[in-house]
């Protein structure tokens, strides 16, 4: 079959070994970019069909979609300045190399990022760049620009940081701006790229950093920002002690009373970590809807804690995942953050309280929750057809009986085959008109030239 589906052709998806829907085992029809039907066990599809694909050897399942990242740190993974250090330590050494950035490196990153991402299920990549050197002003429309290329649907969060050390905050003055050029470009790249339409591929963000580095202006100015052009917001909140301590020690506040003061306590806005939240905060958070992104391998590799996420989807939160940046996970698979999130929540929670499923959920209809979309995170009519296929066939699988446990229990990592809005964008494990080989080699040696310690 072709790898990229004609506009308007049917295509059947056909009797699945597993797939992560109901009323589906005989497979699905995808029209267009839509799923159209879901085809019960035995059964034919309603209408005919120009294509089939024989699925008897993949699990299907609903694209991930992954809901907090930061592509750029890509270019410093397991970096000997900042092994071994919580969050605050660990962010004052890796501002040192920074400022290095450039618009190339910044590209193949961001193109770096996409494609593991997409290799590893993930249809839908959500990024916050809040990193802006002279020189890398128009890091959102090259973001926008490398995932129209591969083909991967994008939420990318206009960042910012715009308070540096000498005011208080945590970064040095060469990765600041302030926020009136913050504003401006956040309202430029909402007007050149924002699409709120059902089956948008790019959607824009607004995303102030976090309490120690942005100011309270400009978390109520994006606020605003968001309620006119309808759009989502993000930060950081809750990740650690010591962004808590700074907020008491500088406002007076603990952090989810500094978010309501700045008006964010609303179903726009979305947390990445939520971590350190008591009792009457988690059920502040879910009454006003506020999501919250979990981020466990991150969480672990800086020790910071870990996320409340029963107890927040309890209270009324949309709870979703994210592989977090890529210098402090040190990777782009958020499959395998599925199954980070199910051993970390068994060891909060126990064995029983929750599962696999739970865990693929969080990565899909709940990280879909946190942006906002009904339209992708689930298999059935209507939705977009973003689907990640799955073959059993490594040594790891063997001896496995359910299929849809396996995937995330034996450790899945990547997919076979990968389809955005009824696109094949991975096929036999490779991206489409990729050279990842190359990819690999221009990244690396820019990583050594740029951020190298030797």
């Amino acid at each position: 079959m072709t790898a990229l589906s004609r506009k308007g052709s049917r295509l059947w998806i056909k009797n699945p070994l597993a797939i992560l829907a109901e009323d589906a085992a005989g497979g699905i029809v995808v029209e267009g970019t839509r799923i159209v039907e879901r085809v019960p066990s035995g059964g034919q599809p309603s209408a005919p069909v120009h294509e089939t694909f024989d699925a008897a050897r993949h699990v299907v399942i609903p694209g991930l979609v992954n809901t907090h990242h930061h592509f750029f740190q890509t270019l410093t993974r397991a970096h000997p300045l900042a092994i071994n250090k919580p969050l605050f330590p660990w962010l004052k050494a890796l501002y040192t190399v920074w400022d290095k950035l450039t618009p190339e490196a910044f590209r193949l990153a961001t193109r770096l990022a996409y494609t593991e991402l997409l290799l590893s299920g993930c249809t839908t990549a959500g990024d916050h760049h809040y990193l802006f050197p002279k020189g890398l002003e128009a890091s959102v429309d090259i973001q926008v620009e490398e995932a129209r290329s591969l083909g991967i649907r994008a939420h990318v969060t206009r960042g910012s940081m715009s308070v540096s050390v000498r005011d208080g905050g945590l970064p040095p003055d060469a990765l600041v701006q302030d926020d009136d050029t913050i504003l401006s470009d956040s309202e430029r790249v909402l007007s050149l790229f924002h699409d709120t339409a059902p089956g948008a591929m790019v959607q824009i963000g607004l995303a102030p950093c976090s309490p120690f580095n942005v100011t309270k202006r400009l978390m109520r100015e994006s606020a605003s920002l968001a309620e006119r052009f309808d759009c989502r917001l993000h930060t950081h909140l809750g990740e650690t002690l010591d962004e808590e301590a700074y907020c008491l020690a500088t406002f007076g506040q603990r952090p989810v009373d500094y978010l309501d003061e700045v008006g964010w306590m609303n179903p726009r806005a979305w947390l990445a970590h939520g971590i350190h939240f008591n009792d009457d905060e988690v059920r502040r958070l879910g009454k006003a809807g506020v999501g919250v992104c979990h981020c466990p391998t991150s969480n672990m590799t800086l020790a910071s804690g870990q996320c409340r996420t029963c107890e927040l989807e309890a209270a009324g939160s949309p709870v979703g995942l994210g592989v977090d940046g890529s210098a402090s996970n040190d990777n782009s698979n958020l499959m395998e953050g599925v199954r980070h999130a199910l051993m970390l929540n068994r060891l909060t929670y126990g064995a029983e309280r929750v599962t696999h499923l739970d865990a693929l959920r969080w990565a899909t209809e709940g990280s879909a929750a946190c942006l906002g979309r009904s339209d992708i995170g689930r298999i059935a009519e209507g939705r977009e057809a973003d689907l990640a296929l799955f073959t059993l066939d490594e040594l790891r699988f063997s001896g496995s009986h359910d299929p849809l446990a396996a995937l995330v229990l034996c450790g899945a990592h990547r997919a076979d085959r990968v389809m955005v809005a009824g696109q094949w964008r991975v096929i036999d494990g490779h991206p489409i008109g990729l050279d990842t080989r190359r990819l690999r080699e221009q990244h690396s040696q820019l990583a050594r030239n740029l951020f190298g310690t030797s």
